[in-house]
């Protein structure tokens, strides 16, 4: 089993990136939940679960894995399904329904481990159809695979993953060798019928779109007619600017900080950029900047040395994932994007978030060690 691995290859980088951003997130949780330090023992529970799972994925051939890709990909439409059969049985009625409780394991958000089935089954769905991936049957295909568990996350609602999803499969799409006649095709169709949704959606005429993501997109657009939609936003700038350059300092308990005046929502989660801003300044905010794009290099360097396609799609889809979700989040944060409710990568509390980020990296971390060129 392991007579194909070169141990030598094995990526420290790109692990220690991971727990570097990892311990950066529970250092900055610990400050911005205060007294609440249940928050930051679950975090670290998490954190040593992933490397458990990372460890494990690493030495397990992702290629004999890929026989159950199959089996991944339906059990990422049980567990979706699973939220919204626990919602209506709960009596959530129309509210957001995002995870569900099981024994002993207690709550997780299905979803987040969905991003990383998807990257597994879209992989080798890819890869075997590799050939073909130009023909109509087999962008139908790919299509109707794609839409079933986006619909489902749609369905919670959660817009937001589901648009990360979306952009993922289709880096993997591109980069599995489609036609660039196609790419823009699809471009000169999607563009206009993505406005044409949004101002339906305004109208209320789109299901799939609640009323207050249409509101999102429109305080952003419009920020003088939707003040207090933006107030989250605009909180979130003042705490990042008024870091300035090496920061306020971790846990600092100075009436004028932003974040002690509970001026900023979910700071633990969606907007903990902006602790970041706030407590670590222009410094800290270039650090957690440069991880991310050291992992992301690194997952694309990996990707271009991947024996196969297979290979090469899931270290590419992880660093799409992680690259697209952590500039969002950060957008988000400083006001370059509407509100999304994204977390952000290894840093935002999260125990499901950050288990399914170590178990995608196990997974790249044994595409490395299966490298189809040595390093130099």
């Amino acid at each position: 089993m392991f007579s194909e691995y070169n141990f030598r290859a094995f990526n420290f980088r790109l692990l220690f990136y991971a727990v570097a951003l990892s311990l950066i997130g529970v250092i900055v949780i610990n400050s911005a939940v205060g007294e609440e330090k249940t928050y930051v023992t679950r975090q670290l529970v998490g954190l040593f679960g992933g490397l458990l799972a990372a460890a494990v994925l690493s030495v397990l051939n992702y290629r004999y894995l890929s026989r159950f890709a199959v089996i991944a990909y339906l059990g990422c439409l049980a567990i979706l399904l699973a939220v919204i059969i626990a919602g209506q049985l709960g009596g959530a009625g129309s509210g957001s329904r995002r995870w569900i409780t099981l024994p002993v394991l207690g709550r997780f958000q299905p979803s987040e481990f969905a991003k990383i089935g998807l990257i597994f089954f879209f992989s080798w769905f890819l890869h075997k159809n590799q050939e073909r991936i130009n023909q109509p049957v087999t962008l139908l295909m790919l299509a109707g695979l794609a839409a079933a568990p986006l619909l489902l996350i749609l369905e919670q609602p959660d817009l937001s993953t589901s648009i990360v999803i979306m952009f993922t499969i289709l880096c993997m799409v591109f980069i599995s060798g489609i036609s660039y006649r196609l790419i823009f095709t699809a471009a000169a169709i999607g563009i206009p019928s993505l406005a044409a949704v949004m101002y339906l959606a305004h109208q209320g005429l789109v299901p799939f779109i609640e009323p207050y993501q249409v509101n999102r997109v429109l305080a952003f657009i419009n920020p003088e007619k939707y003040a207090e939609l933006n107030l989250q936003q605009d909180n979130s700038q003042m705490a990042i600017g008024s870091g300035m350059l090496y920061g306020k300092g971790l846990f600092n308990d100075t009436a004028i900080s932003v974040k002690n005046g509970n001026y900023l929502s979910e700071e633990h989660t969606d907007f903990i950029f902006s602790v970041i801003g706030e407590e670590l300044g222009f410094v800290g905010c270039m650090v957690v900047l440069l991880l991310y794009l050291l992992f992301v290099y690194e997952c694309l360097r990996m990707a271009g040395r991947a024996r196969d396609m297979t290979g090469k799609l899931i270290c590419a889809g992880m660093a799409a994932l992680v690259g697209f979700q952590s500039f969002t989040n950060i957008a988000v944060a400083t006001g370059v994007f509407p509100n999304t409710g994204l977390p952000l990568p290894f840093i935002s509390y999260g125990v499901s978030s950050l288990v399914s980020l170590y178990i995608g990296i196990g997974l790249v971390l044994n595409v490395g060690l299966q490298q189809s060129k040595l390093e130099n």
